[in-house]
């Protein structure tokens, strides 16, 4: 998704500079630039916002519910630990902040993987909760009850910690981004329809 939000930005861009060319046998193709441009950049943020806002329910996954138990609301995030050949990778995502006696339903595809992390934060930086589970079986799901502050391992802690951290900046650099895609989508529409009046 990376590189096709870079690629709408320097489309977006360019069709901010074609907008000068308003005479001559370029004029026709740079406006059919930046009409294409606009409708496959709508199209794209469409289809991504719809996607993620779907509900994430995977075939042939396990269903894990994580349920809050503390009194005070902690922001949540797993790491599957997926295992090929020789090679240990750490997948993280966001569960999401969950409230005192709330819960959130993740599904996992597990077809890589048979062991997971669930790393729970209070602010920002101040990881609170650590604890790591297993899936003998893929056919059950998993119901984790967080019902105090542990930390059960704080080597692999230390290794979740750093993958979030990672996972975070990523996603700022991708909102980032976004941002200017839309501000650069923004300014192309308003030319267009105000060319077109």
């Amino acid at each position: 998704m990376t590189l096709i939000i870079f690629i709408i930005f320097l489309a977006c861009v360019l069709s901010l500079v074609l907008f000068k060319v308003k005479s001559g046998s370029m004029a026709k193709w740079a406006k059919l630039f930046r009409i294409v441009t606009v409708v496959f950049s709508i199209s794209v943020f469409t289809y991504w916002f719809i996607k993620k806002s779907a509900v994430a329910f995977v075939d042939n996954s396990v269903g894990l519910q994580v349920v809050n138990k503390l009194p005070q609301a902690l922001d949540f995030y797993l790491i599957k630990v997926n295992k090929t050949d020789q090679n240990t990778t750490l997948e993280p995502k966001h569960i999401g902040k969950i409230r005192p006696e709330y819960y959130r339903i993740e599904y996992l595809k597990m077809d890589k993987s048979d062991e997971y992390w669930i790393v729970g934060y209070l602010g920002k930086k101040n990881l609170v909760y650590f604890s790591q589970h297993s899936v003998p079986n893929k056919n059950i799901d998993q119901i984790v009850e967080v019902q105090n502050y542990i930390n059960q391992s704080m080597k692999l802690s230390d290794a979740a910690k750093k993958q979030v951290d990672a996972y975070n900046y990523e996603n700022t650099k991708l909102g980032i981004w976004i941002t200017l895609d839309f501000l650069l989508l923004f300014l192309n529409l308003v030319l267009l329809l105000r060319k077109n009046k």
